[in-house]
Protein backbone atom coordinates (compact mmCIF):
# COMPACT_ATOMS: atom_id res chain seq x y z
CA UNK A 1 0.00 0.00 0.00
CA UNK A 2 2.74 2.45 0.54
CA UNK A 3 4.09 2.02 -2.46
CA UNK A 4 0.96 2.47 -4.31
CA UNK A 5 0.23 5.36 -2.44
CA UNK A 6 4.10 6.95 -3.32
CA UNK A 7 3.51 6.28 -6.85
CA UNK A 8 -0.09 8.28 -6.89
CA UNK A 9 1.52 11.38 -5.69
CA UNK A 10 4.37 11.36 -8.50
CA UNK A 11 1.65 10.68 -11.03
CA UNK A 12 0.92 13.84 -13.06
CA UNK A 13 -2.44 16.06 -12.44
CA UNK A 14 -3.97 17.52 -15.05
CA UNK A 15 -5.22 21.34 -14.13
CA UNK A 16 -6.89 23.64 -15.33
CA UNK A 17 -4.98 26.67 -15.60
CA UNK A 18 -6.76 30.28 -16.23
CA UNK A 19 -5.33 32.28 -18.69
CA UNK A 20 -3.76 35.52 -17.67
CA UNK A 21 -6.46 38.50 -17.99
CA UNK A 22 -5.64 40.63 -21.09
CA UNK A 23 -6.02 44.60 -21.44
CA UNK A 24 -8.46 45.73 -23.03
CA UNK A 25 -7.77 47.48 -26.25
CA UNK A 26 -9.42 48.68 -29.02
CA UNK A 27 -8.12 45.47 -31.18
CA UNK A 28 -10.79 44.10 -33.85
CA UNK A 29 -10.06 40.53 -32.49
CA UNK A 30 -9.67 41.20 -28.25
CA UNK A 31 -8.89 37.81 -27.77
CA UNK A 32 -6.25 37.14 -29.47
CA UNK A 33 -3.25 37.44 -27.31
CA UNK A 34 0.47 36.04 -26.94
CA UNK A 35 -1.66 32.99 -26.20
CA UNK A 36 -3.95 31.26 -28.49
CA UNK A 37 -5.45 27.79 -26.87
CA UNK A 38 -8.08 27.13 -28.97
CA UNK A 39 -9.04 23.11 -28.28
CA UNK A 40 -10.94 22.62 -31.96
CA UNK A 41 -9.22 23.03 -35.22
CA UNK A 42 -12.33 24.42 -36.82
CA UNK A 43 -13.72 23.24 -40.69
CA UNK A 44 -10.63 23.95 -42.24
CA UNK A 45 -7.70 21.80 -44.25
CA UNK A 46 -7.42 17.97 -43.16
CA UNK A 47 -6.70 16.41 -39.66
CA UNK A 48 -5.39 13.83 -41.84
CA UNK A 49 -2.76 15.78 -43.11
CA UNK A 50 0.23 14.86 -40.86
CA UNK A 51 1.34 18.15 -38.97
CA UNK A 52 -1.45 20.05 -39.90
CA UNK A 53 -2.51 22.98 -37.32
CA UNK A 54 -6.19 24.33 -37.02
CA UNK A 55 -7.58 27.59 -38.80
CA UNK A 56 -8.18 29.61 -35.96
CA UNK A 57 -5.21 31.27 -35.52
CA UNK A 58 -4.98 31.73 -39.20
CA UNK A 59 -8.38 33.39 -38.93
CA UNK A 60 -7.74 35.46 -36.12
CA UNK A 61 -4.83 36.79 -37.25
CA UNK A 62 -6.23 37.51 -40.73
CA UNK A 63 -9.58 39.58 -38.91
CA UNK A 64 -6.83 41.83 -36.92
CA UNK A 65 -4.58 42.83 -40.30
CA UNK A 66 -7.13 42.87 -42.76
CA UNK A 67 -5.32 42.11 -45.58
CA UNK A 68 -6.64 41.84 -49.15
CA UNK A 69 -4.40 39.45 -50.68
CA UNK A 70 -2.96 36.36 -48.54
CA UNK A 71 0.17 34.27 -49.65
CA UNK A 72 0.48 30.53 -48.75
CA UNK A 73 3.60 29.34 -50.16
CA UNK A 74 3.07 25.58 -48.08
CA UNK A 75 -0.21 24.71 -48.62
CA UNK A 76 -0.39 21.60 -47.03
CA UNK A 77 -3.98 20.72 -46.70
CA UNK A 78 -5.05 24.05 -47.37
CA UNK A 79 -6.19 25.08 -44.21
CA UNK A 80 -4.81 28.30 -45.01
CA UNK A 81 -6.41 28.30 -48.18
CA UNK A 82 -10.20 27.23 -46.55
CA UNK A 83 -9.89 30.23 -44.06
CA UNK A 84 -9.38 33.13 -46.97
CA UNK A 85 -12.60 31.75 -48.48
CA UNK A 86 -15.18 31.96 -45.52
CA UNK A 87 -13.51 35.27 -45.19
CA UNK A 88 -13.72 35.91 -48.59
CA UNK A 89 -10.33 36.68 -49.03
CA UNK A 90 -7.77 35.85 -52.22
CA UNK A 91 -5.61 33.67 -51.39
CA UNK A 92 -2.49 32.59 -53.27
CA UNK A 93 -1.25 29.13 -52.83
CA UNK A 94 1.82 26.76 -53.55
CA UNK A 95 2.61 23.66 -52.55
CA UNK A 96 6.62 21.67 -53.17
CA UNK A 97 4.39 18.33 -54.00
CA UNK A 98 2.77 20.55 -56.86
CA UNK A 99 5.91 21.56 -58.08
CA UNK A 100 6.18 24.96 -56.21
CA UNK A 101 8.96 24.92 -54.21
CA UNK A 102 8.43 28.12 -52.04
CA UNK A 103 12.78 28.86 -52.40
CA UNK A 104 12.87 29.17 -55.60
CA UNK A 105 12.09 32.55 -56.88
CA UNK A 106 10.24 31.31 -60.24
CA UNK A 107 7.15 30.54 -58.33
CA UNK A 108 6.57 34.03 -57.05
CA UNK A 109 5.79 35.65 -60.66
CA UNK A 110 2.40 36.45 -62.11
CA UNK A 111 0.09 36.99 -58.91
CA UNK A 112 1.09 40.43 -57.78
CA UNK A 113 1.82 41.73 -54.33
CA UNK A 114 0.60 40.16 -51.37
CA UNK A 115 0.01 42.15 -48.22
CA UNK A 116 -0.14 39.14 -45.55
CA UNK A 117 1.82 35.57 -45.85
CA UNK A 118 0.58 32.83 -44.07
CA UNK A 119 3.99 30.08 -43.61
CA UNK A 120 3.75 26.60 -41.50
CA UNK A 121 6.68 24.90 -42.93
CA UNK A 122 8.31 21.35 -41.69
CA UNK A 123 9.68 21.50 -38.33
CA UNK A 124 12.84 20.82 -40.58
CA UNK A 125 13.60 16.44 -40.07
CA UNK A 126 10.53 15.79 -37.64
CA UNK A 127 8.26 15.20 -40.19
CA UNK A 128 9.24 13.80 -43.48
CA UNK A 129 6.71 14.77 -46.05
CA UNK A 130 7.90 12.90 -49.28
CA UNK A 131 11.18 12.22 -51.57
CA UNK A 132 11.58 15.38 -53.14
CA UNK A 133 15.01 16.99 -52.26
CA UNK A 134 13.65 20.19 -52.30
CA UNK A 135 11.33 19.97 -49.69
CA UNK A 136 12.17 21.76 -46.28
CA UNK A 137 11.97 18.51 -44.39
CA UNK A 138 14.47 16.78 -46.45
CA UNK A 139 17.57 19.43 -45.87
CA UNK A 140 20.07 17.31 -44.88
CA UNK A 141 21.62 19.65 -41.84
CA UNK A 142 19.76 22.32 -39.86
CA UNK A 143 22.55 24.79 -41.70
CA UNK A 144 20.70 23.45 -45.14
CA UNK A 145 17.28 24.17 -44.25
CA UNK A 146 18.09 27.46 -42.59
CA UNK A 147 19.50 28.25 -45.80
CA UNK A 148 16.70 27.52 -47.78
CA UNK A 149 13.98 29.34 -45.09
CA UNK A 150 16.17 32.53 -46.10
CA UNK A 151 15.32 32.26 -49.58
CA UNK A 152 11.80 31.58 -48.67
CA UNK A 153 11.91 34.96 -46.95
CA UNK A 154 13.73 36.56 -49.69
CA UNK A 155 11.33 35.18 -52.34
CA UNK A 156 8.05 36.35 -49.80
CA UNK A 157 9.69 39.85 -49.79
CA UNK A 158 10.23 40.21 -53.15
CA UNK A 159 6.35 40.33 -53.39
CA UNK A 160 5.47 41.87 -50.49
CA UNK A 161 3.49 45.16 -49.94
CA UNK A 162 5.32 48.02 -48.04
CA UNK A 163 3.43 47.53 -45.11
CA UNK A 164 2.56 43.97 -45.70
CA UNK A 165 3.16 41.08 -42.63
CA UNK A 166 5.05 37.15 -42.77
CA UNK A 167 3.49 35.26 -40.08
CA UNK A 168 5.64 31.72 -39.30
CA UNK A 169 4.38 29.13 -37.40
CA UNK A 170 7.08 26.93 -36.09
CA UNK A 171 8.11 24.90 -33.12
CA UNK A 172 11.37 23.16 -31.94
CA UNK A 173 12.15 19.17 -31.45
CA UNK A 174 14.79 17.38 -30.11
CA UNK A 175 17.43 14.81 -31.91
CA UNK A 176 19.43 11.97 -30.40
CA UNK A 177 18.72 14.24 -27.17
CA UNK A 178 19.85 17.91 -28.55
CA UNK A 179 17.19 20.30 -29.20
CA UNK A 180 16.52 22.07 -32.26
CA UNK A 181 15.13 25.61 -31.03
CA UNK A 182 13.70 26.50 -34.97
CA UNK A 183 11.44 29.42 -34.02
CA UNK A 184 14.45 31.12 -32.22
CA UNK A 185 16.45 29.99 -35.17
CA UNK A 186 13.82 31.18 -37.83
CA UNK A 187 13.67 34.56 -35.83
CA UNK A 188 17.54 35.07 -35.62
CA UNK A 189 17.63 34.82 -39.73
CA UNK A 190 14.92 36.95 -40.59
CA UNK A 191 15.90 39.57 -38.69
CA UNK A 192 19.16 39.14 -40.00
CA UNK A 193 17.44 39.80 -43.46
CA UNK A 194 15.90 42.65 -42.13
CA UNK A 195 12.64 41.53 -41.06
CA UNK A 196 11.75 42.75 -37.46
CA UNK A 197 9.15 41.37 -35.64
CA UNK A 198 5.56 42.99 -35.51
CA UNK A 199 4.45 41.91 -32.45
CA UNK A 200 4.61 39.42 -29.75
CA UNK A 201 5.65 35.80 -30.49
CA UNK A 202 2.02 34.00 -29.85
CA UNK A 203 2.19 30.80 -28.07
CA UNK A 204 0.16 27.96 -30.10
CA UNK A 205 -1.00 25.22 -27.81
CA UNK A 206 -0.82 22.06 -29.30
CA UNK A 207 -3.96 20.35 -28.56
CA UNK A 208 -4.38 16.63 -30.33
CA UNK A 209 -0.67 16.44 -31.75
CA UNK A 210 0.19 12.99 -31.90
CA UNK A 211 2.94 12.60 -29.26
CA UNK A 212 0.45 13.51 -27.01
CA UNK A 213 -1.16 10.63 -27.43
CA UNK A 214 2.27 8.12 -26.88
CA UNK A 215 4.04 6.92 -24.21
CA UNK A 216 8.09 6.97 -23.74
CA UNK A 217 10.35 4.57 -21.87
CA UNK A 218 12.54 7.82 -21.23
CA UNK A 219 12.17 11.32 -19.23
CA UNK A 220 12.07 14.65 -20.84
CA UNK A 221 9.68 18.01 -21.21
CA UNK A 222 7.42 17.39 -23.34
CA UNK A 223 6.98 20.08 -25.63
CA UNK A 224 3.21 20.86 -26.02
CA UNK A 225 2.78 24.13 -28.01
CA UNK A 226 4.64 25.54 -31.15
CA UNK A 227 5.05 29.64 -32.08
CA UNK A 228 3.74 32.30 -34.46
CA UNK A 229 5.88 34.94 -34.99
CA UNK A 230 4.77 37.76 -37.55
CA UNK A 231 7.07 40.21 -39.01
CA UNK A 232 7.51 42.98 -40.97
CA UNK A 233 10.23 45.55 -42.88
CA UNK A 234 12.73 46.61 -40.41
Amino acid sequence: MVNQQRKDRTMPQQTLVPLPIAPATTSPVPHLTSIHANPKRGPYGSNRYRGNCGGYLIRDLIQYYKPKHVLDPMRGSGTCQDVCRELHITCTSMDIKEGDDAADPHCYTGFGKVDFVWMHPPYWSMIRYNEDPDCLSNAPTLEDFLGRMDAVFHNCRSVLTPNGKIAVLIGGFSIRGRYQPLAQLVMTRAIEQGLWPATTEIIRFQHGNTSSRRSYNRSFIPGVHDTCMIFEEG
